[in-house]
C-alpha cells in the first residue's frame, strides 16, 4: 500500500469521489502544510495556520496507479484558482499535491506539464507541488461527512 496526499479545496467532495475509485482502501480529511502543530478547523479557518484542507488517500498501486488518482485530483477541481475552489476562498482551500518519493514528484509535475502542453485549462495551473509533511487528521466529524448526511456531492 501507498499514501497520496492532495489538497483540492474543500475536502468533502474529494473525498468521497477518492473512495469511489477501485484500488483506494482508504481516505482520511485533514490538514498539511502549515506551522501549527494538531490544528483544529477552527485554527485553519482562520487562514493564519498555512494549512491545506486536504485528502490522505491509502491505495494499492497494483490496482490503481498513482498517475491515475492524479488524473482523478485534477478533474475534481480548478486547478488554475489560486486559494480558492468555487466560494471557498483562503490558503486552506489551495490547489498542492503533497509527494511521498521522487517518483511522486515526477509524476505530478509531468502531469502538469502535460496539462498545460495539451492546454487542457484556458489559464495557467497553479497547483504547488511539495513534499510530504505532517498530515493531521480532522475531527471525526469531517471524517466521511458528506456520506454520514446522505449526499453525493457537495458545491464541487
Amino acid at each position: 500500500m501507498e499514501t497520496a496526499t492532495f489538497g483540492a479545496g474543500c475536502f468533502w467532495g474529494v473525498e468521497m469521489r477518492f473512495r469511489e475509485l477501485p484500488g483506494v482502501s482508504d481516505v482520511a480529511v485533514g490538514y498539511e502544510g502549515g506551522k501549527l502543530d494538531n490544528p483544529s478547523y477552527r485554527d485553519v479557518c482562520s487562514d493564519k495556520t498555512g494549512h491545506a484542507e486536504v485528502v490522505q488517500v491509502t491505495f494499492d498501486p497494483a490496482k490503481v496507479s498513482y498517475p491515475q488518482l492524479l488524473d482523478l485530483f485534477f478533474a475534481l477541481h480548478d486547478p488554475t484558482q489560486r486559494n480558492r475552489q468555487g466560494p471557498d476562498w483562503g490558503t486552506q482551500y489551495r490547489s498542492v499535491i503533497f509527494f511521498h518519493s521522487p517518483g511522486q514528484q515526477t509524476a505530478a509535475q509531468e502531469t502538469i506539464a502535460r496539462l498545460t502542453r495539451d492546454h487542457v485549462f484556458s489559464k495557467p495551473i497553479v497547483t504547488e507541488v511539495a513534499p510530504a509533511q505532517t498530515f493531521w487528521r480532522a475531527e471525526e466529524y469531517h471524517q466521511r461527512y458528506l456520506e454520514k448526511r446522505g449526499a453525493t456531492s457537495c458545491h464541487m
